[in-house]
């Protein structure tokens, strides 16, 4: 199980990878991700840049 941090205006998130189902643009530059049996959280950061993060915390760059 890997874990990915991601960071909100409220405060962090730790997120398990293969629960993300989706990603869309949020209000004020933030990103909605969606998560599996799960509510959407809203993270900062454009989409690009949660895909980038979430991508390279899976690959382990």
């Amino acid at each position: 199980m890997k874990f990915i941090k991601l960071q909100s205006r409220g405060g962090d998130y730790m997120v398990v990878a293969s629960n993300i189902a989706w990603l869309r643009t949020g209000e004020n530059g933030q990103t909605n991700v969606g998560m599996v049996g799960g509510s959407p959280l809203l993270v900062t950061g454009s989409i690009e840049d949660v895909s980038a993060q979430i991508l390279s915390d899976v690959n382990g760059a």
